[in-house]
């Protein structure tokens, strides 16, 4: 809240310092966010104002949680929602991670319709995120398979072991935690993991690149976005007889 205060104070500002009317006002864009979390808020919640107009369209709505508890909706109700949110039938996306998990994703429904308008390509977007959301996963597979690692993961589960009896499937946190330190799979662990996941960053460049100029491209369509109903809204509060 505290961000959508400030940009439409931003956007405003500029309407009030350029002396437009409410006849002739023009679309005033606000500085994009200069933190990563800032970012993440402006684009969620520019993502959230798509999907929720995409869904009214259809004349449908998402219940907020007080509404989820006082009044679940029927089994068709929810398909209904569903399928207008996320796509219907055989999701039409698909990527197959170096992990060996695929992840998949229908290019119709409202979420998809929404990032169509805010990255301009949802099949790129798709396929770009996912890869690079997983490059720790990547990173770790890897390390998996480092001979050393392999090496001191035996010697924590023999550490973790009961002298009588099976393995047990969730250790003791503390013993876990001196048994990797006593194998030497902490001091592998923080050895390896950041020079695997700088590797795989590196041969990945051109994936992080398209990220980037993806995810900037949302940035201002999420801040013009933003602009656009906040110049609205003055319009329209400008044009209410006093």
């Amino acid at each position: 809240m505290r961000l959508l205060r400030a940009f439409a104070a931003a956007a405003l500002a500029v309407l009030a310092l350029t002396g437009c009317s409410t006849a002739t006002a023009q679309r005033a864009v606000p500085p994009l966010p200069r933190t990563e979390r800032d970012r993440d808020d402006l684009i969620d919640t520019a993502q959230q104002v798509l999907v929720d107009r995409c869904l009214a369209g259809q004349g449908l709505t998402l219940p907020n949680a007080s509404a989820q508890q006082d009044h679940s909706p029927s089994a068709p109700q929810d398909r209904r929602l569903q399928g207008a949110l996320f796509g219907r039938g055989h999701p039409e996306l698909s990527v197959t991670l170096a992990t060996g998990y695929t992840v998949t994703a229908h290019t119709d429904g409202c979420l998809a319709a929404a990032e169509r308008e805010l990255y301009g390509d949802q099949r790129l977007w798709f396929r770009t995120r996912v890869v690079v959301n997983n490059l720790r996963a990547e990173a770790q597979q890897r390390m998996k398979r480092d001979p050393d690692y392999r090496a001191a993961t035996a010697r924590w589960t023999r550490c973790v072991t009961p002298a009588h009896g099976a393995r047990p499937g969730r250790p003791d946190p503390a013993v876990s935690t001196r048994c990797a330190r006593e194998s030497g799979l902490t001091r592998l662990r923080a050895r390896l993991e950041p020079a695997l996941l700088a590797r795989v960053r590196a041969e990945r460049h051109g994936q992080l690149t398209t990220y980037r100029q993806l995810r900037t491209r949302a940035l201002r369509r999420a801040a013009d976005l933003y602009a656009e109903r906040t110049v609205q809204a003055a319009l329209k509060k400008g044009s209410d007889p006093s």
